[in-house]
């Protein structure tokens, strides 16, 4: 996969991957990360939640977030 296309997926693809990968449920994912299921299929859809919930299930899934400038 190139950079481009790395580009091109996106959070709640990423944390679906996550998930998925360690074999667990969106309610195990919730389970682990302190977070309600609706909010992780939320998440999982590109829906708007919260950063904090963001840290939670980043956490929880032991990835690592990180800004970047768009300029």
């Amino acid at each position: 996969m190139n950079e481009k296309q790395c580009e091109q997926v996106s959070f709640g693809e990423t944390i679906r991957e996550a998930r998925k990968k360690r074999g667990w449920s969106q309610t195990e994912l919730g389970q682990q990360s302190g977070v309600s299921r609706p909010t992780i299929a939320r998440v999982e859809a590109n829906g708007d939640v919260t950063t904090a919930t963001i840290v939670k299930i980043a956490q929880a899934l032991g990835l690592k977030l990180e800004l970047k400038d768009s300029g």
